[in-house]
């Protein structure tokens, strides 16, 4: 392999020769976390190109997504500090309590957000949205930094790296050189496979249906997860007399749950909400997503950091999905905005095993403890059924463990990077 010429900085990426593209970091993926890693790094004036395979419009169109996103209190704190927040705040449902029961059992952890102060104040734990509301927001702010090339819609076909630098080939001939390449390209990395970083992967015989309901009755801010034997049944409030449902079903059982009729699953979706919704109407088609979890070998490789669902995918029994991508996302933004300010490289062997230590423990130890508990709940067996039970009703009757719970569902717990602290990078 020929070495890619190492780039020059400059103020922004730009064009160098026809068809060649320079810059400081590439990120190869324009989805959530992607444009998240993008809008973070020219926020504070790192020159990055940002390759999407889609264009804006389709991924902001009503069809292109129908699912919701759960954003903690600490991604908050992410995307506010890079400026996506303030595009998408208005379309954010809060969730001020959260419900977690075992089946329908009286006995259940009640998190209050008035139990917890920051800044003085009770924030939410957290706020459901819209993936193409998000999008929207991050296209949004992306248009806003001229340092930042938003390259879409674009196709990557080849990634090369070398002691001196890396290079993406998109599918139109063009290239584009950098110091470092960000694969945010979701669990079919091309930039993970280029560095033939192996993945532990493993699947669950459950499949999530996903879907927005409409309500009579409100949501009052509240979150609610029944755990019930073949899965965990999450009920987000959204906007608006708007829920999102997440049903981890049985694989067997979730393909005749869809072919209900319309009808048939709302009368479902009411006996296991509970009816405390009222009248319901679906408001979104139903999607089914086979559930697994993938763990990369690896964060890392010359030339190469992997963040979100390139790195990591896990259970939504937690809703930390992105959240995890976006602490990924604060993390290496800071070490690279660091090595930047001080005139090093961004793409060195130092600059990436420090993202490597900061991030790699965290996630997995988060995945181990959601695979957990997809264990330990999804199950009838009498004798584990009581023992969740009594575990729920002492959690919530042990202030002290219960706020670290509470603060562990905000993401604001561990070595916090800057931006989640609410510190500028």
């Amino acid at each position: 392999m020929t070495d890619p010429v190492t780039p020059t900085v400059e103020g922004t990426a730009k064009a160098q020769t026809a068809g060649i593209i320079t810059t400081d970091v590439v990120v190869l993926g324009g989805g959530l976390a992607g444009l998240s890693m993008a809008a973070a790094l020219a926020t504070a004036g790192v020159p990055v190109v940002c390759i999407d395979r889609d264009s804006p419009d389709a991924r902001a169109g009503a069809e292109f997504d129908i699912r919701t996103t759960a954003i903690s209190y600490g991604s908050m704190k992410v995307l506010d500090g890079v400026g996506v927040w303030a595009h998408m705040a208005g379309q954010a449902g809060p969730i001020l309590d959260i419900r977690v029961a075992n089946q329908f059992s009286p006995l259940f952890v009640h998190y209050d957000h008035r139990e917890l102060s920051f800044e003085g104040e009770h924030k939410p734990f957290g706020w459901i949205l819209d993936n193409k509301d998000m999008r929207r927001a991050l296209f949004a702010r992306v248009a806003e930094l001229p340092g930042l090339v938003h390259l879409a819609p674009a196709q990557a076909v080849s990634v090369e790296r070398s002691r001196n630098g890396a290079s993406v080939t998109l599918a139109d001939g063009r290239v584009v050189r950098a110091r470092l390449v960000v694969g945010a390209d979701g669990r079919r990395s091309l930039a993970r496979d280029s560095a033939k970083i192996g993945l532990r992967q493993w699947r669950y015989d459950q499949t999530a249906i996903v879907c927005t309901i409409g309500h009579s009755e409100p949501h009052n801010g509240v979150a609610v997860e029944h755990f019930l034997p073949n899965g965990p049944f999450a009920v987000l409030p959204m906007s608006g007399n708007r829920s999102s449902i997440v049903w981890s079903e049985n694989s067997s059982l979730a393909g005749i749950y869809m072919k209900l009729s319309d009808a048939e699953f709302i009368a479902e979706l009411d006996r296991r909400s509970g009816g405390y919704l009222g009248d319901i109407e679906l408001l979104s088609r139903r999607e089914a997503w086979p559930l697994s979890v993938s763990l990369a070998k690896s964060f890392i490789a010359e030339r190469l950091a992997l963040v979100g669902e390139a790195a990591h995918a896990i259970h939504p029994i937690a809703g930390q999905g992105l959240n995890l991508g976006l602490r990924d996302v604060a993390a290496l933004a800071e070490v690279i905005v660091d090595a930047h300010r001080l005139g090093l490289d961004v793409g060195s062997p130092e600059v990436l095993a420090r993202f490597q230590r900061w991030r790699r423990f965290d996630t997995v130890v988060l995945a181990a403890v959601c695979d957990g508990l997809v264990h330990l709940f999804s199950n009838n067996i009498p004798p584990v059924r009581l023992a969740r039970e009594v575990g729920l009703a002492v959690v919530n009757r042990l202030p002290p463990l219960k706020r670290l719970f509470m603060r562990h569902a905000m993401g604001v717990v561990g070595d916090l990077p800057r931006l989640i602290r609410g510190a500028p990078l």
